[in-house]
């Protein structure tokens, strides 16, 4: 079996078996380049599935009308990890201080869906589809943002990837998109006399197309799950210092991390983690919140270590379906708001700074008289990323009906 640059895994277990001397890409390959210098860039969404409290992760500590309104709930000025005398992290959130200070992380706050419905699965739906307000729509943005890329080096069934059981509503649509959810139980042509049916359809896709050049590609990409399987993928080691936290988000971090570096042409990845619908006993510097944002925060920075160098060809963005209200409730909790905080990370991303318009917690500013006012659309975060990152311009068609020029992106690339 000849072995092509989609099969050497840099820094993973993996080893290339049955070659006298080291490939002459191996180079290039380490860095996701492809013989003619083409580097392969990637978008990675992240969805925190429940409503996130952006006032209490991306803390306005320098506004006193946000302690006014959450006396019991509130992350103490002490407590929060100062980022421009104004805005601060919830402790928790400590393994994303380091990603700040290299200036890798950016934050955009007041963003999210214009949107106004308070039911979670309405506001994810627009958020997937990047059609808020139309319920009618029948793909993901992401997978429209697929159809307008600059060539591939090569076809990939990898191209568009979901960590996951099923393919979510972002990634459904025209373009090939598979479903993972676990690398384990991803058998294509191995020794599982039952493979998985995301296996299955992936074989009837790839395996038996007419098509002889993609053909080609698909058993090369057999190939290299058989390669994966073969040395064991529940025994890869992730790169030093990164230290995935157990569960399931963190699983799938780990295992995109390992599929990324094994060269296998993913361009788009999806993940998501729940768990943010705090109503009740929401928590402040401990608590339900203060949980999950540990497990989120340390499976990304842990995602961002793995990486590598391969991180300077990857933009990944994170978003909720809403925000919660500005006061707390009578349960110590928060209930649906309207607009959240966005990470951005990678290494093309200008961090360290807060990025959008910030509207202000006092009553005259509030949207409501009871939520954060939204002053950035998701989909110009979203539009700048696919547009300037990926290579994709074409953003009408990706979000219909959006007016999103070049002019109204927050420039948080360089």
């Amino acid at each position: 079996m000849s072995i092509t640059r989609r099969v050497f895994v840099r820094n993973s277990a993996l080893a290339v078996i049955g070659t006298a001397a080291v490939p002459s890409f191996l180079a290039r390959a380490a860095f996701g380049a492809t013989e003619t210098g083409t580097r392969n860039k990637r978008l990675v969404v992240i969805f925190q599935r429940g409503a996130a409290d952006g006032l209490n992760i991306v803390v306005p500590h320098g506004e006193a009308q946000y302690y006014a309104m959450r006396p019991s709930i509130n992350i103490p000025s002490k407590s929060v990890i100062d980022l421009n005398d104004f805005f601060g992290l919830h402790p928790s959130l400590a393994s994303f201080q380091p990603l700040w200070q290299q200036g890798h992380l950016a934050i955009v706050h007041a963003a999210g869906s214009p949107d106004t419905t308070r039911s979670h699965f309405d506001a994810q739906d627009f958020m997937e589809t990047g059609t808020p307000g139309i319920k009618i729509t029948q793909d993901g943005w992401l997978n429209r943002s697929l159809r307008n890329l600059p060539p591939a080096p090569a076809p990939s069934p990898f191209r568009a990837l979901a960590l996951g059981p099923s393919l979510p509503r972002i990634l459904s649509g025209t373009e090939p998109a598979v479903a993972m959810n676990n690398i384990n139980d991803f058998s294509v042509g191995g020794r599982n006399p039952k493979p998985s049916p995301a296996a299955l359809a992936f074989e009837a896709m790839y395996d038996h197309s007419s098509d002889s050049v993609l053909h080609g590609t698909g058993e090369e990409t057999f190939n290299a799950v058989k390669m994966l399987k073969a040395a064991d993928p529940g025994k890869y080691t992730p790169a030093p210092g990164a230290n995935y936290p157990k569960g399931r988000f963190g699983d799938s971090l780990r295992q995109l991390a390992q599929l990324i570096k094994a060269n296998l042409g993913v361009q788009v990845a999806f993940a998501d983690i729940g768990g943010w619908d705090h109503h009740v006993n929401e928590g402040a510097t401990e608590g339900q919140l203060a949980n999950v944002l540990g497990d989120f925060s340390q499976s990304l920075a842990a995602f961002w270590t793995d990486l590598g160098d391969l991180g300077e060809d990857t933009v990944i963005v994170t978003m909720s379906e809403f925000g919660r209200t500005a006061r707390e409730n009578g349960n110590r909790g928060t209930d649906h708001g309207h607009a959240n905080v966005m990470f951005v990370l990678g290494g093309p991303v200008k961090g360290g700074k807060v990025y959008g318009r910030w509207p202000g917690l006092d009553q005259s500013q509030l949207y409501e008289g009871r939520d954060l006012a939204l002053t950035t659309d998701f989909r110009q975060v979203i539009g700048e990323a696919v547009a300037q990152h990926m290579g994709n311009t074409n953003l009408a068609a990706v979000f219909p009906g959006f007016d999103n020029q070049n002019a109204k992106f927050l420039r948080y690339l360089g």
